[in-house]
């Protein structure tokens, strides 16, 4: 395994030489030490790296990751896996806001809990929340998986296209266009899977799915005060 302590190198250097790495996959294991709440940590790699980050991380965190695994032992701030394409990332702590924002595709294992918009924009990226998440989670999610295990805050789901929502806990409110569906076979296949490849202890008939009632895709003025 290979090491760069972030106390004695640049942050812009150690994502160099990463993002550099991850074109020549002779040495694919590296451990980053000394975070220190550094943002923009391990961001744009593009390639089958395996990044270990020793300590807390601060905004964007694996950013824009492609086919990386990257593990965060601590906290993360705000943006982890922001924009991910593909890979794991995995948070061993707490994500601040909007973890996972805009991603499309990967799998994002956040394994405390998650604050506000958790999941907004999401386009295909798999999120699974091991405690709870905060409000207006999945704010205009459009496709992918969003599974938590704990509660989730206000407006869950608001604006929400064809993404899918998975809720173990309570849901404090839902968002406009937010309803809670039937949980068929087929759903209930992939959460066992989306939960395994988690680490997630939790079995997929105690959650409840919520999704797109479908009626704010097209303008109806019947619903103008949900626009």
């Amino acid at each position: 395994m290979q090491v760069i302590d972030l106390a004695t190198t640049p942050l812009r250097d150690m994502n160099a030489t990463l993002q550099a790495q991850a074109k020549d996959t002779n040495m694919t294991a590296w451990e980053v030490q000394n975070p220190k709440g550094a943002h923009a940590v391990a961001v744009g790699l593009d390639g089958p790296l395996e990044v270990t980050v020793q300590g807390s991380a601060g905004y964007y965190c694996a950013g824009m990751n492609k086919d990386a695994t990257v593990r965060v032992t601590g906290s993360v701030g705000p943006g982890v896996a922001e924009n991910m394409m593909s890979g794991t990332v995995i948070v061993e702590g707490d994500a601040s806001q909007y973890a996972g924002a805009t991603g499309h595709g990967g799998l994002l294992v956040i394994k405390g809990n998650a604050s506000s918009r958790c999941g907004i924009s999401m386009k295909g990226i798999d999120i699974v929340v091991h405690g709870s998440i905060g409000h207006m989670s999945a704010f205009m999610a459009q496709k992918g998986n969003l599974v938590v295990l704990g509660d989730a805050g206000d407006a869950l789901g608001d604006s929400i296209y064809e993404a899918r929502l998975f809720v173990r806990g309570s849901v404090k409110s839902m968002g406009a266009d937010c309803v809670e569906k039937e949980m068929r076979p087929e759903h209930l296949e992939l959460l066992a899977d989306l939960l395994e490849r988690a680490e997630a202890d939790a079995k997929p008939e105690e959650f409840r799915r919520f999704g797109s009632a479908r009626k704010l895709y097209n303008f109806d003025i019947d619903n103008a005060g949900e626009y």
